[in-house]
């Protein structure tokens, strides 16, 4: 089977330069890939946050063009917490098998099970908020001075507020007011003992442009990103996937219906989108004419409040 990631040219293998959207992908790409390799650079242990999600792929594409022909000189990291979609992780594993890069794993359930962290209470058993100290353990325990994420600007409000470099403090957390100024693409990387940088390589790209670069990069996707037909469920309006680690209150009904899923997070917390969507271009086109923005549709931990991603950043998350 073939890799994944087809990485067979250098920087700007995205075809003729001609047309706006090209060169869009030209700059973003370009950009993103000096962020990888400043990061390299400045850092003598970074890690790179890999879910099997669409950003992460991408990130991990582009790191890999940053350092090529070198092997990647990082490891990926993936904070599982025990209620993954099978597809992201059967994609995950595979990759890392066939790269042949270092996969470092931090485990809810080995948490939980240890008593390091109590259980969720959170609304439907979701573990996402518990990702936090178990993030902060893996980053102390490897001594990482700069942790890379997929986050994107225009995925929430509290993420339009990070810096491409976050500085992170000695307990791991994150305070809007302290970012550091980022004149001229100039990072400052300095940090005491403790500190850590989370860095944000895809800052500047918005949902659309991921899916245009994944088509003209010709990378391949967890097939969860597309149309299939699944069980699923409404609840608060949204359409939840029958799991293992979720299942409907009796007055909600199962129902197969054709969805597929925006953003991959844990399955009781990540919800689907009803699709037709059966290619990448189709998905470009539902994308397009869409006005909601992805974590608004799929991520029911995030109307828990206002503000429930800020204060989850502000823990220590992603």
């Amino acid at each position: 089977m073939a890799s994944p990631f087809l990485v067979s040219g250098e920087s700007g293998d995205l075809g003729e330069k001609g047309d706006t959207g090209t060169l869009e992908l030209h700059a973003l790409e370009s950009e993103s890939i000096h962020i990888i390799r400043e990061v390299t650079a400045e850092f003598d242990r970074p890690g790179l946050l890999f879910s099997g999600g669409k950003d992460s792929i991408v990130m991990l594409h582009l790191a890999l063009k940053a350092v090529r022909p070198a092997k990647l000189p990082f490891p990926i990291v993936h904070i599982d917490t025990g209620q993954n979609f099978p597809e992201a992780i059967e994609y995950r594993d595979r990759v890392v098998e066939q790269l042949g890069i270092e996969l470092i794993v931090g485990s809810v359930q080995e948490a939980l099970d240890s008593g390091r962290i109590p259980p969720s209470t959170d609304p439907g058993g979701s573990r996402n908020r518990l990702q936090t100290p178990v993030l902060l353990d893996v980053i102390r325990e490897n001594k990482f001075g700069a942790v890379f994420g997929g986050a994107r600007r225009d995925e929430e409000r509290a993420r339009a507020k990070e810096r491409v470099y976050s500085f992170r403090d000695e307990f791991g957390q994150w305070d809007p007011k302290n970012q550091r100024p980022e004149v001229w693409n100039l990072y400052n990387a300095f940090i005491n003992a403790g500190q850590h940088i989370r860095v944000f390589p895809l800052s500047n790209w918005t949902e659309l442009d991921i899916w245009r670069y994944i088509v003209a990069e010709n990378i391949e996707i967890p097939s969860i990103y597309l149309a299939h037909e699944r069980e699923v469920f409404q609840r608060d309006g949204m359409h939840m996937a029958v799991s293992p680690f979720l299942q409907p209150e009796p007055h909600e009904k199962v129902e197969v219906r054709s969805v597929r899923f925006r953003t991959i997070g844990d399955m009781t917390s990540t919800a689907a989108v009803p699709s037709t969507a059966s290619t990448i271009e189709d998905v470009i086109a539902e994308i397009a004419s869409t006005r909601t923005s992805e974590r608004g549709q799929s991520r029911a931990d995030d109307r828990a409040s206002e503000a429930a991603m800020e204060d989850r950043k502000r823990e220590g998350y992603f």
